[in-house]
């Protein structure tokens, strides 16, 4: 495997360059975007079944670091072993990635759905433990909206390696770096856009601009922005985001290159800024929370930001995007509250469900939008609950759960 010298670090970058190389580009802001390699093949990898619905599950990883998969349409669950015990864990739909600190473990829970802009198409394959990609310090993951094809991006913060991992080949079992390069340590992220990847580069060990990296992870000529305090990402319909101290970076595909536009924050402002996004997948508007101040709803269709003021503290902020603009969010009395992302009102709310859980270290409380229900863990109070946001937040169903479901993600979406 062939290795040069990498340009960000002089005395200790090597770049990894991987034998596949990424193939695949799309038009800008075409939806969906950039990852359309095998788009013909709507998703389908071999060993999986189509099915005529979403294949809805939820699979949780306890403290000791047992993984278990609940399917939400016949109430069964599957023990699919273990992994070592995390701290945080994300999930693009199909792959719940676990961190530990010293390396990111990946599961695969076998359900995803492909989006074809005007259908869908819903598989079920084995799900599978798929290993470990070791690394030191907390890992940022950075998915598109292809459990497929494209790019998985991990950063670890205290090595300071951006690893660009093949999804296509986590599709089918295996764990292949398409490249490793390193820069300082700092909390970073690398960000798929296509064939193209997004790193962050540190100034006084905080993370300042971004570069496009092309497919063998060298730098992209002249192709790099400013982003001071860069926090935060997610992949919209539209294209890639990363958060910025004074605004977002949203990155698209135009003619075959990286187009990195600035969305800033409304002039005037002295809202804190989004360091997290959420929303429901495939949906161009993503939330975050502004600090006292609120919840930021960023639009990346329209480049628009928008400021819901709410009545009490929040933790956590996602973006229904429906026809009726919901928005969730958790608030610090462990209540999930539902506001009109339009005017802000209070549309409805819950009884305080995760208090508990809030007020210990028993666990992350997570909660997922999707349509046409939320979904919450209770870590100390051994329960997920599926929320009917529309009707006025009513609790549908609740699932006990066998031990702390310390960490969670919704999948198959």
């Amino acid at each position: 495997m062939p290795h040069r010298p990498s340009p960000f670090t002089p005395l200790t970058a090597i770049v990894v360059i991987a034998a596949s190389m990424l193939v695949g580009c799309a038009g800008a802001e075409a939806e969906p975007p950039a990852e359309t390699a095998g788009y013909d093949d709507h998703g389908a990898v071999d060993g999986a079944t189509e099915v005529s619905e979403p294949p809805l599950a939820v699979v949780t990883i306890d403290a000791n670091g047992a993984v278990r998969q609940l399917d939400l349409l016949d109430e069964t669950t599957d023990e699919l072993g273990s992994v070592s015990p995390a701290n945080r864990a994300t999930s693009d739909g199909r792959y719940v990635f676990a961190d530990t600190d010293e390396g990111l473990s990946i599961v695969d829970s076998g359900r995803w759905t492909w989006d074809h802009v005007d259908h869908f198409h819903y598989y079920r394959a084995e799900p599978a433990l798929l290993g470990e990609v070791p690394g030191r310090g907390p890992a940022a993951v950075a998915t598109t909206l292809s459990s497929t094809t494209g790019s998985t991006g991990v950063f670890f913060a205290d090595s300071g390696e951006a690893v660009l991992l093949d999804t296509a080949a986590m599709a089918k079992g295996e764990l292949v770096e398409r490249f490793r390069l390193k820069v300082d340590p700092h909390a970073g992220m690398i960000v798929p856009v296509g064939p193209y990847a997004l790193v962050t580069q540190p100034q006084h060990g905080v993370a300042a601009s971004v570069s496009v990296l092309d497919q063998e992870g060298m730098p992209d000529a002249g192709a790099t922005a400013a982003c001071v305090d860069a926090r935060g990402t997610i992949t919209t319909r539209v294209g890639a985001v990363i958060g910025c101290a004074d605004g977002a970076l949203l990155a698209t595909l135009a003619d075959g290159a990286v187009r990195l536009e600035r969305i800033p924050y409304p002039e005037g402002t002295a809202a804190p800024p989004a360091t997290a996004f959420a929303g429901r997948d495939g949906r161009p508007t993503v939330a975050g929370v502004a600090g006292d101040s609120g919840i930021w709803l960023l639009d990346t269709r329209e480049r628009t930001w928008t400021l819901l003021p709410v009545d009490r503290p929040i933790v956590q902020a996602t973006a229904v995007d429906d026809e009726a603009h919901h928005v969730l969010a958790l608030a610090a009395d462990g209540r999930v509250i539902v506001i009109d992302g339009g005017t802000g009102t209070l549309l409805a709310q819950t009884e305080p469900l995760v208090a508990e859980s809030l007020a210990t270290d028993a666990g992350i409380p997570t909660l997922v939008a999707d349509h046409p229900r939320a979904y919450l863990n209770g870590p100390a109070e051994r329960v997920v609950y599926e929320i009917d946001f529309a009707d006025a937040a009513r609790i549908s169903r609740t699932f006990p759960a066998a031990t702390e479901p310390t960490l969670f993600a919704e999948t198959g979406r």
